[in-house]
């Protein structure tokens, strides 16, 4: 993780899950320009080199969830050397790391890997969570193709699709969600976040949606400048005040 330390820390983290459909991970506009957004504003932000489960590792499908559930449970372990509270650590992804940070928040009670040392026995739950035009689905038709078949293989079984579907994991004890996608996205479809937020209402889980008319994908922060959904970070500031955690 690459760490942006505010200088008057106001006790909460974030977590980053930059994208990058599972092919690489986008460091800079879904990363550092993020981080750097956070620390800004008070939050210590963690921006996390998640492994990626093309690269042949044992965990498979897992392995970047596994990575995600270890960042957030070393961050509450080592949260008094950052001067946070270790209650208040959140997620926020982007895209592919928008379903990495989906996935967390919908399985953070999974045993995905075994345990390493004290830091393991924390909860991997974070206080919120933020899919920003994420990859939700692996269904055909709503998944984004290249996530998927890096994610899953090629002709992955009907019971791997749905365990690596967030909207198909909801728990009862979700933590409260804020989604955000522009309709006119071509690379993933917006039915992605109208999926994840049909299931979180089922459930009772609490979800702010925002949609935007225009926007296009992977816009980060500086593709926003200057449109409509430009107003996005202030959008969740404004949430995460709601919820007890700015």
């Amino acid at each position: 993780m690459a760490v942006f330390r505010p200088d008057r820390p106001n006790g909460a983290a974030v977590l980053i899950c930059p994208g990058g459909g599972y092919r690489h991970v986008v460091v800079d506009k879904e990363g550092y320009e993020m981080g750097r957004w956070l620390s800004a504003r008070g939050f210590t932000a963690f921006v996390l080199f998640y492994r990626l489960p093309g690269d042949g590792w044992a965990a498979g499908p897992s392995v970047s969830l596994s990575d995600a559930q270890r960042a957030l449970r070393l961050i509450r372990h080592r949260s008094s050397e950052f001067a946070i509270d270790p209650e208040r650590v959140a997620v926020m992804g982007f895209s592919a790391g928008g379903h990495l940070c989906a996935d967390l928040a919908t399985r953070f009670a999974d045993t995905v890997y075994e345990a390493q040392d004290e830091a393991d026995s924390l909860s991997a739950k974070p206080f919120c969570a933020a899919p920003i035009y994420p990859v939700i689905s692996m269904v055909d038709g709503v998944a984004h193709p290249g996530s998927k078949e890096l994610l899953l293989g090629s002709n992955p079984s009907q019971a791997l699709v749905e365990a690596h579907s967030p909207d198909m994991n909801v728990p009862d004890d979700a933590p409260p969600f804020f989604l955000l996608h522009a309709e006119d996205d071509d690379v993933v479809p917006v039915e992605n976040s109208l999926r994840l937020r049909a299931s979180l209402k089922a459930r009772g889980v609490a979800v702010e949606t925002h949609l935007f008319e225009y926007g296009g994908h992977g816009f980060g922060l500086r593709r926003a400048i200057g449109k409509p959904v430009g107003i996005w970070p202030d959008l969740w500031l404004s949430w995460a005040k709601t919820k007890g955690f700015a």
